[in-house]
């Protein structure tokens, strides 16, 4: 059977589960794009729902998605491109869409190498900005990222597509600031603290050992609670008239720079 009216209950519920009330209150999430679900799948993700739409898809992965999806135990629901772009939420559809439940993720259930890389997202406001962050992060192997005081939840499809998955591929936990200060502490971990304020250099700071790079919101940058209780903090230069760059690529400058670091020390 074919969903073919936009106005079938199960259509509306996906498309109300675009806000974060409505998500909160199921317990879901929506995960919509090929590579999408198929990275969520990989990583041990129980999708409820797959909805697919065969004129919109891409021939090769199709079948496998769908048997990869079946074997999962999901249920697969066909709809028609109509119904399928009614419920999607990116620009140029690929046809597929998932519901599943809602990622909640403690600071107890992440797990660390000997020697931790974290990033700290506090209070990050644009769902585009912490899927940015999840990329670099998967990019660099981090241990995981710590999204605390979320001003966007993690859950939000925005940030599933900007990030591109990566949500999935990276170890991901939510809490409250003076929480994670504390998890960090107890395991020996520095803070480096990115903001322009610091005099020292990005490039001249020490991020070999256990570490953990902390960016602040958009428009105000860190707290008191992270600029008073860090171990350094780092700038990053800037050369042109406006002394700010994105909080994503200000992360990514960072974690790049410590993996430059370690990757020295380890080659020496």
């Amino acid at each position: 059977m074919v969903i073919t009216s936009p106005n079938n209950p199960r259509i509306k519920h996906v498309v109300k589960l675009r806000e974060r009330r409505q998500r909160e209150r199921d317990g879901l999430m929506l995960i919509e794009g090929c590579d999408e679900i198929s990275l969520a799948l990989a990583n041990g993700i129980r999708l409820h729902t797959v909805f697919f739409c065969p004129p919109l898809s891409r021939p090769t992965p199709q079948a496998a998605l769908l048997e990869q999806a079946d074997q999962s135990g999901a249920e697969l629901v066909e709809v028609s491109p109509s119904v399928f772009e009614k419920m999607a939420y990116r620009e140029n559809p690929d046809g597929w869409l998932a519901v599943a439940p809602a990622l909640r993720r403690r600071l107890a259930d992440l797990t660390l190498s000997p020697n931790p890389l974290l990033v700290v997202a506090e209070a990050v406001e644009k769902p585009g900005n912490l899927g940015a962050i999840l990329r670099s992060a998967d990019a660099a192997g981090v241990d995981g990222v710590i999204i605390c005081d979320p001003a966007t939840d993690a859950n939000n499809p925005n940030v599933v597509r900007a990030s591109r998955g990566t949500l999935f591929t990276v170890q991901v936990a939510e809490a409250a600031g003076a929480e994670a200060l504390a998890w960090l502490r107890e395991r020996g971990i520095r803070i480096a603290a990115a903001t322009p304020g610091a005099a020292l250099s990005y490039g001249a700071a020490d991020l070999r050992g256990p570490v953990a790079i902390a960016v602040g919101a958009e428009d105000e940058g860190l707290s008191r609670l992270w600029l008073e209780n860090a171990d350094l903090a780092v700038r990053i230069p800037m050369l042109g008239k406006v002394n700010s760059l994105n909080v994503a690529t200000a992360a990514a400058v960072i974690l790049f720079e410590a993996i430059r670091q370690r990757s020295v020390t380890s080659d020496e």
